[in-house]
């Protein structure tokens, strides 16, 4: 397997179906995804995503006996003290979460409520039951019962949710994530998964055509995060974070980072409304 570091996420470096190893800048070290869209298909396509030969769609039928057989033996690779050091790049040689990811919306499979519930029995097998248990969704599905039912049974068992927000405009949400989802229906959305579970906004910021998000699209961002706020909507903290990797979406010539000192600066007016900010660039 190739040595992790934070640039490569490659979902076949461990040579599984479902189970993948990545280092994460977010989590602050290895996250063990779990990819329930090894079809490549996703019912939004973000602009900056790393997802060769993204389709619209959904997952497909998951092997659910072959992605616990994964699990567990790729958990009892990792709980090997050497693994760390022959795979992962200091300072992330940790285990710090399993993550519901892959390449496309988690929340699309049918079989959400029921991989979740193997994936905790496996993790309570292995002594990992204190191990952080994350869904990293778009959150366009929360209003469905089968994805609901999935997050509550998360939430009861510690884990939670990275329910993302790039933009709170429909302008934004359609030029960013290609998605008709109105900020409305993310609102309604967010009341629903962070009832159900702890959640986290994650939000990516990329220039476009070397301009940053607008005034206006900063400002409508920030409105609705404080309006949220002001509901008693339970927002645990926002994720944001720069594009780590080139985009290998159409149009990925035009996508530029963003600078270190305009996260910062962003996540400063974030805090502001009393939000924990954790800022990647």
């Amino acid at each position: 397997m190739a040595r992790l570091d934070v640039t490569n996420h490659d979902r076949d470096a461990a040579g599984l179906t479902y189970v993948y190893p990545v280092v994460s800048r977010r989590a602050g070290g290895v996250s063990v995804g779990i990819n329930l869209n090894p079809n490549n298909a996703c019912n939004w396509r973000c602009v900056y995503c790393q997802v060769p030969d993204l389709v619209r769609g959904a997952a497909p039928v998951i092997d659910e006996s072959m992605l616990e057989s994964e699990l567990r033996g790729f958990l009892a690779q990792v709980q090997d003290e050497g693994w760390m050091e022959r795979n992962v790049e200091q300072p992330y040689r940790r285990l710090v979460d399993v993550a519901f990811s892959g390449n496309g919306e988690p929340t699309t499979s049918s079989q959400l409520s029921s991989i979740v519930t193997r994936v905790l029995g496996v993790l309570e097998d292995k002594g990992l039951s204190g191990l952080n248990k994350v869904l990293i969704s778009n959150g366009s599905l929360m209003h469905r019962e089968g994805v609901l039912e999935a997050v509550r049974h998360l939430g009861r068992a510690g884990g939670e949710v990275w329910f993302k927000l790039d933009s709170a405009t429909a302008a934004g949400r359609k030029a960013i994530n290609d998605s008709a989802s109105s900020p409305e229906a993310a609102r309604e959305n967010l009341r629903r998964c962070a009832k159900a579970c702890r959640t986290r906004i994650q939000t990516c910021a990329v220039a476009i055509d070397d301009a940053p998000p607008s005034e206006d699209e900063l400002r409508a961002y920030l409105e609705l995060l404080s309006q949220e706020l002001a509901a008693g909507t339970p927002i645990a903290g926002v994720l944001l974070y720069g594009m780590a990797r080139p985009s290998l979406q159409p149009g990925a010539q035009r996508l530029q980072r963003l600078p270190e000192a305009w996260l910062q600066g962003f996540g400063a007016r974030i805090r502001e409304l009393g939000l924990d900010v954790l800022v990647r660039s």
